[in-house]
């Protein structure tokens, strides 16, 4: 479960290598994770107060799929939308976005700038999260939220039926990460890389989606074999993974009793008032 968005210059996110069908492959795939999990993502982000002062900087916007969410459900709220990848971040033009291609490491944009800053499947996918965290400090204002949605794959949810032979496949794909600098675990560090880098305030929110309120079928980004192809192709997964991966979902796409939760991870944070600064209840930080 992840829907990646580069956000520093290095990392485990390669665009038009992570699912089969190469950029557009993977933009439709972005699509269909941002329509599946978002509203849930966002009732989230409202209740700790993303939404509240703009702008908001959306760093690891990628193709756009969650910028044009963003627009449509808050239109008053002004959002930057910024990525490394600059092929990808042409996909969000028309996103009502003004669009910024830079490293999340070096942000071009003035201390204490924005009012909020959303990481959305983006720390799993850089090897070092804490200049990229150091930065979004930077650039909030003081009492500013920090918003980071992110998944960890030993929590990822549950499947019934489940295959315990798909255990290998799957470990494989977080190897692949893991290799090039990635952590599908990362879910379990977020508070603590927060409370390190900086921010006060720190809490978690877990939130679930199921097949209760979605098609079993959209739930393909995340459970179907197309993640899987580039693997073959660079060699770490044997076709016989891949035809498994694809065989146990058609049987999961079939039965009618099949039941699919998959759950990720809210964490926020406050960017401190300085010694002479007050937040607005009139306490220091």
């Amino acid at each position: 479960m992840s829907a990646p968005t580069s956000a520093a210059a290095t990392g485990s996110y390669d665009v038009a290598n992570t699912t089969w069908g190469g950029v557009a492959g993977e933009l439709a795939r972005l699509e269909a994770q941002a329509a599946l999990s978002f509203e849930e993502e966002l009732r989230i982000m409202r209740d700790l107060g993303l939404t509240r002062e703009g702008p908001l900087l959306e760093l690891g916007a990628g193709s756009g799929a969650v910028t044009r969410r963003l627009r449509a459900a808050e239109p008053r709220l002004p959002v930057i939308a910024l990525d490394v990848d600059a092929g990808l971040l042409r996909n969000a033009g028309g996103c009502g976005a003004p669009l910024v291609t830079a490293d999340g490491a070096r942000l071009p944009l003035r201390t204490g700038s924005v009012g909020g800053v959303l990481l959305r499947y983006v720390l799993q996918h850089v090897r070092d999260p804490a200049p990229v965290l150091a930065e979004a400090l930077r650039v909030l204002r003081p009492g500013g939220r920090i918003v980071v949605v992110e998944v960890d794959s030993m929590l990822w949810g549950l499947a019934d039926p489940m295959y315990p032979e798909l255990a290998s496949v799957h470990a494989t794909m977080a190897q692949a990460q893991r290799g090039a600098g990635g952590d599908r675990q990362i879910g379990r560090k977020l508070t603590r890389l927060l409370r390190g880098g900086g921010f006060d305030d720190v809490v978690l929110r877990p939130f679930a989606t199921t097949n209760d309120t979605h098609p079993t079928a959209a739930f393909a980004p995340h459970l179907g074999p197309e993640r899987l192809a580039p693997l073959v192709a660079s060699g770490a997964l044997p076709m016989s993974g891949l035809a498994l991966a694809a065989d146990r979902w058609r049987r999961f796409l079939a039965d009618p009793d099949a039941w699919v939760m998959l759950l990720g991870f809210v964490v926020a944070g406050t960017a401190p008032y300085g010694p002479a600064q007050h937040s607005p209840e009139g306490s220091t930080s």
